[in-house]
């Protein structure tokens, strides 16, 4: 069995086979999409029907969220006549969590059928031309903890979620991104859509001005402190997987400059768009189940 926060050790095929079946017996909804919502982005739930909550503490083997603006629990849902599972808050290594728990969740949805993961949180913007404010869609991402050793796929492999030396240079479906940017565009809201490369680092400081200067020279375009292990898992699991940053801050590039950044700041720039991105997230969750369809029939 998993331990708490500051555990060394693997989950087991079995931990995640108790949770999957504790969740598929509490629960009639059989989830297609499942939405990893970010700091202060909990609110993508509150357009389901057919609403199910389950608090992270009351299910088997779960870590609980202590960040604030990270809820606690999950929600299953139908959206667009799609069955959802949300994540109202995920989980960091900061928190001391091992990375498989922080990726636990990941491997639950695929037991449960989850075919396509809408993963998103709140970053930095380092690329100059982003503004406060923008979505970014991910289209690359560079894993600087991965790079330290911090891998969730390190370990032994299970086959039955997927191969040893699984491929990451598609780790964003190409169709789900092709698809947000239309959406967005429907929606009147493409002038503030990116694309982009998001980079994750550990935390949970926010950057120095040094790293910051680093990142932009290594090609990323936003900073955050998650979304990286989960999407490496999911893409592991052979899901489809879109990644979706909402910029809640300029990363500071120049000593001159005094503004400082806060979590509180961050939460309020997740508020001031929680309207779009539900939208968006809506419009999506449908479009998505419906490529999924057309291309079965195909």
């Amino acid at each position: 069995m998993m331990h708490g926060r500051g555990s060394s050790c693997c989950c087991s095929f079995d931990d995640y086979k108790l949770t999957t079946e504790w969740l598929l017996h509490q629960t009639n909804h059989r989830p297609k999409v499942a939405v990893i919502c970010g700091s202060g982005l909990g609110l993508l739930a509150d357009g389901a029907t057919n609403k199910q909550t389950f608090r992270y503490q009351d299910i088997p083997n779960f870590p609980v969220s202590t960040v604030p603006g990270h809820e606690g629990c999950l929600v299953f849902g139908t959206i667009e006549g799609t069955p959802c599972v949300f994540m109202k808050g995920h989980f960091h290594l900061y928190e001391g969590y091992s990375l498989c728990q922080v990726t636990l969740p990941v491997r639950i949805f695929k037991l449960m059928g989850v075919e396509s993961v809408l993963v998103t949180n709140a970053s930095g913007g380092i690329c100059p031309d982003f503004k406060v404010g923008d979505i970014m869609i991910i289209k690359d991402h560079i894993n600087l903890p991965g790079f330290a050793g911090q891998h969730p796929l390190c370990g032994p492999n299970d086959e039955r979620f997927g191969i040893r030396f699984p491929c990451m240079s598609d780790a964003y479906s190409k169709e789900l991104r092709s698809l947000a940017l239309g959406v967005g565009s429907e929606l009147g809201c493409r002038h503030f859509l990116r694309t982009g490369v998001y980079c994750m680092v550990s935390g949970p400081n926010f950057e120095t001005i040094a790293e910051a200067r680093l990142l932009l020279t290594l090609g990323c375009d936003s900073v955050g402190m998650s979304m990286v292990p989960e999407v490496t898992v999911a893409k592991h699991c052979g899901l489809r997987v879109l990644g979706l940053t909402l910029i809640t801050n300029k990363v500071s590039l120049d000593y001159n400059h005094e503004e400082k950044v806060n979590h509180d700041e961050v939460l309020e720039i997740c508020k001031m768009r929680a309207e779009l991105l539900q939208k968006l997230v809506t419009k999506l969750i449908g479009r998505c189940q419906q490529q999924s369809i057309n291309s079965i029939n195909n």
